[in-house]
């Protein structure tokens, strides 16, 4: 009865949440609410012994002590490189980046040979803004009308820029930070070492699928205009922000378009560079000692460009504001903490996982059944990384329970999210998208279904092959 009533609780507190994400609801206040029911449940059910009066507040003990364990870990580093991302906004370093690493398709005059070269660039500078919506706005404005220029029809160009913020393997995610955190290690590791084996060759085969894909629907869609001219998708003209001009000579335009992508040079150069020196001699550097020398290296890079103190001092202020806008992120990592410790306080993962190591299942079931949920979760709510930051937590405990390593476990359903969201018609990329070029979701999602879940479909192999075997192993 009590085994009846533990997943009883547990299916209730997770279908609440499941919920909430398809409706686009927020979830934080909900997982913490629903990890105390779920301390409380235990301790009615006996399952959390009561030795003495203050016992009975453990519920709260927890969501303290999870507020200890994400503060100074996880926490601390994503608020960190939010404040940077602010501050490299806000000193004009991000336009910078983006009109340099833009510039070179002026020269493609092929519109089918820009595609690929479109989706690696914007890929690359999600490393720089890794807000897919505003990512997609800054390409809207700055790259559309170049590639309307090169004769490229208006889906494909809305298709390629809705699927620029995937699966970029950098050392500055929020989602890769937490978990690294998770597994003990670095996130240049996890990033260099796991991740990138995975997404880069994702990345690429993505971009290919693109060039044939959109070659394809636009042909495709010229013989169904020539057959029923009034069923054709019509393209009406698109008034779009001029793009600001970027002054400052050559020496500017270097340091500047290098300064937001200066932390993963720092930790990919230490990274490599670890290989060669010998182990009495090689670094360790960590993303938050990366991002804080990148800081003092901008500041200095400011007060050389403005020569006043004054406004340098007070543009700093943007860097601690970041902080505070990446605060959310860490809340729903503590949230999910707490859900976490109600679940185990219950029974309900220990049980789960005694059942996993009796149950004689292959090694990808688990990762696909938490890949196919991911799927279904962001296709409906368009959200590509609330339920993966409620997972980060579990996946350490399940994968030990299905014996495999927990690398197949947390690439293939973080990589999942951020993929399969430029598919869903709901999410906030598609909706901007659309409604910058004045198409309908459906018809910009139709651009992005077969790249994307080509890429997923590579990415849950490779995944699979790698890690599975412990070819790749922590």
């Amino acid at each position: 009865m009590v085994t009846f009533f533990m997943y009883l609780i547990s299916a209730l507190s997770v279908g609440l949440i499941v919920f909430m994400l398809i409706r686009k609801m927020d979830i934080k206040i909900t997982m913490i609410a629903a990890g105390l029911l779920l301390i409380i449940a235990a301790i009615a059910l006996g399952q959390v012994e009561i030795k003495k009066p203050v016992d009975i507040l453990v519920p709260f003990a927890v969501i303290v002590e999870q507020f200890k364990i994400s503060l100074p870990g996880a926490g601390l580093i994503i608020l960190m490189l939010g404040g940077y991302a602010a501050y490299m906004s806000a000193i004009g370093a991000n336009e910078v980046t983006v009109n340099s690493l833009t510039k070179p398709l002026k020269g493609i005059k092929s519109p089918y040979i820009m595609v690929p070269f479109v989706f690696l660039i914007g890929s690359l500078l999600s490393m720089v803004i890794p807000s897919a919506s505003i990512l997609a706005i800054i390409l809207l404005s700055t790259l559309y009308p170049l590639l309307k220029k090169s004769g490229m029809g208006t889906l494909t160009a809305a298709g390629v820029i809705a699927t620029t913020a995937t699966v970029m393997p950098t050392p500055l995610g929020s989602d890769n930070v937490a978990v690294a955190q998770e597994l003990g290690i670095s996130a240049a590791d996890y990033v260099f070492r796991y991740h990138a084996v995975v997404s880069v060759p994702t990345l690429l085969f993505m971009a290919v699928v693109h060039y044939f894909w959109q070659k394809h629907c636009d042909r495709k869609d010229q013989r169904l205009a020539a057959a029923n001219p009034e069923a054709a998708v019509r393209e009406e003209s698109v008034e779009l922000a001029e793009t600001k001009k970027i002054e400052g000579g050559p020496l500017f335009r270097i340091v500047y378009t290098i300064l937001p992508l200066f932390p993963v040079i720092l930790l990919l150069g230490v990274f490599i560079g670890n290989f060669v020196l010998p182990r009495e001699a090689q670094i360790s550097l960590s993303v938050e000692l990366a991002t804080l020398l990148s800081l003092t290296i901008a500041i200095f890079c400011e007060l050389i460009r403005h020569k006043n103190g004054k406004k340098v001092l007070d543009d700093t202020g943007h860097f601690f504001k970041g902080m505070g806008n990446a605060l959310d992120i860490v809340i729903l990592l503590i949230a999910a903490g707490v859900f976490v410790a109600g679940l185990t306080k219950i029974g309900v993962i220990a049980h789960l996982q005694s059942t996993m190591q009796h149950a004689e299942a292959p090694g990808f079931i688990l990762p696909l059944i938490l890949v196919i949920l991911s799927a279904l979760i962001v296709l409906l709510s368009g959200s590509g990384t609330s339920l993966f930051f409620a997972m980060v937590p579990l996946m350490v405990p399940l994968a030990g329970a299905a014996g495999i390593s927990v690398l197949a476990v947390s690439v293939p359903m973080g990589l999942a999210g951020n993929l399969l969201r430029a598919v869903s018609p709901v999410s906030a990329v598609v909706i901007i998208v659309a409604g910058s070029t004045k198409m309908s979701p459906m018809n910009i999602v139709r651009r992005t279904s077969a790249p994307m879940i080509a890429g997923t479909i590579l990415m849950f192999v490779l995944s699979m092959v790698l890690f599975l075997p412990g070819i790749l192993s922590l």
